[in-house]
Order: structure tokens, then sequence, then C-alpha cells
């Protein structure tokens, strides 16, 4: 389903951000930021654009935020990264009792050509600790020569994260699979269906599952599967038996043994 997006700026007053000084940012010309902040968002929090000028990256350090762009919704959890296309709308607000960010406007230019994708991505488990110290420093450090310093990280995790064209794309392909897994978690999904829905060998699945997830694809499906079973346990009254194939155990016993592998405890001992 199709969302239409419409500009809003609705930023309430337990909200505080720290933009960073221009001048800071045109330290690293090479980078084309033309904007970037530190916010610490709680209350209301909601910021919407139909058609930005920029490539907008959020990353989440704390709480929690959601994501809506126009064909998909997205939760945003800590350590989480999103890259938002510029051209393309988006809506952004909080999404729990806080949510601390960190983020940054690249200009759409030739230096960032391979963030023009199709889809908003969402990279999980990224760690990018290191680029909030610096982003920190770059807006209470007032010493251009000491600002000088920072650069080299901001420029190293910037470059690493973001990569080339082909490592990007091949990261938006691995997110909109593990995302069609999630809406078909009953489905039979083998190692040989997942590499024929995004054309990619064993190896190179396993490779790149473990760079974005730390996890080989059938860790990450089983991840998966018991995330959901665990809320469905907590918030239905549904049987177990019926949880498990809806999550893609129809032997039950299966679902119990996998269950308490990975919780500690079977499914019914969580559910009570």
């Amino acid at each position: 389903m199709r969302n239409t997006i419409v500009d809003v700026l609705d930023i309430g007053p337990e909200c505080t951000e720290r933009f960073i000084d221009v001048a800071a940012l045109a330290q690293a010309p090479d980078l084309h930021i033309t904007l970037a902040g530190c916010s610490n968002l709680s209350g209301r929090y909601c910021v919407a654009r139909s058609s930005p000028l920029e490539h907008t990256l959020f990353y989440t350090l704390s709480g929690q935020g959601k994501l809506t762009t126009e064909h998909n919704k997205y939760t945003l959890t800590e350590n989480t990264l999103i890259v938002l296309p510029a051209k393309q709308g988006f809506e952004v607000k909080i999404d729990a009792p806080h949510w601390d960010v960190i983020w940054l406007n690249l200009a759409n230019t030739h230096r960032w050509k391979h963030l023009n994708l199709t889809e908003a991505l969402v990279l999980y488990e990224q760690k990018l600790e290191s680029l909030h110290l610096a982003m920190e420093l770059l807006y209470s450090e007032k010493s251009a020569t000491l600002r000088e310093g920072v650069m080299p990280i901001l420029s190293h995790y910037l470059n690493t994260t973001l990569q080339s064209e082909a490592q990007i794309g091949g990261q938006n392909r691995l997110t909109s699979l593990f995302l069609e897994i999630e809406e078909r978690l009953q489905f039979d999904w083998t190692i040989e269906a997942m590499c024929e829905h995004v054309h990619y060998s064993a190896p190179h699945l396993h490779r790149l599952c473990q760079a974005q997830y730390g996890k080989s694809p059938m860790q990450q499906l089983i991840y998966l599967r018991i995330k959901r079973a665990k809320s469905l346990l907590l918030n239905t009254r549904w049987p177990v038996a019926h949880i498990a194939a809806y999550v893609g155990y129809p032997n039950i016993f299966n679902f119990s043994k996998r269950f308490k592998k990975s919780v500690g405890v079977s499914p019914s001992e969580f559910r009570k």
C-alpha cells in the first residue's frame, strides 16, 4: 500500500537538538555534508519530507523511532542506520518514551550518487559510537585546528559504512529479502529459496548476512521466527501449536526445542 507523504515539522518542547556549525562541516568538503546534528528526543517529534533535496541518515543510539516511506514502514531500534534517498518522501517519528539519534544530510551530488536508491535502506547491527563521539566533538569544539583532528573519524565511518554502489545495493537487496521473510515466516525458507529470491550464490549471501546482521542466513531466519513467536505468545491466546505453525514450525516438538534453545525456557513457560 502506498503512503502519501506530506511535509511536517512537529518538534515538541522536550526535544533537544545540537546542530553542528556549518564552518565545522566545511572542514571536510569532500564529504558533501550540508547539515548534521545530535538529537535527544522525547514527547512530541515528527519530521516528514515529501521530496527532500538531500540524502538523510538517521542512526539510533537508544530508544526507538518509526520510519514511514511511500511503500514501507520500519521500526528503528538501537544501532540501526537508515539511509533516506533524496527526492523520496519519508516520515520519521518517535516511537518510545525517548529516541536518541545522530543525523546527517548529504548533498545529492556525484560524491553520493550510489545513495539514489529505489527505496529507503535500513542497516541493522551497526556500530557507530565513534561517529557519534566525533559529531559531539565537532559541536562542542570551537577551535578549527582541533576540529581537524576529528575529521578523519567522520570520513572513515561515512566512507566505510556507506561504501560503494555495489556494496550498498547488496545491503539494500538483503534488507528487502528479510523484510519479505518477516512477512511470510510460515514459508519453507531454505538457503536455496533465499538465494533464488535475491539472485546470490549461497557463499555470497552468507558473507553479506554476517556483515550486516552478524548471523548466517538461517540464524537470522530463526531469530525472526522466535521474535515473532515471543510476541504472539505474550499478546494472543493462540494455542502454542498454532503459533508454531504460523512462524514456520509445523512440528510443535521442533518449535519447542528451538524456542527453548534460543530463549532458555519453553514456549509455555515463557507465556506464563
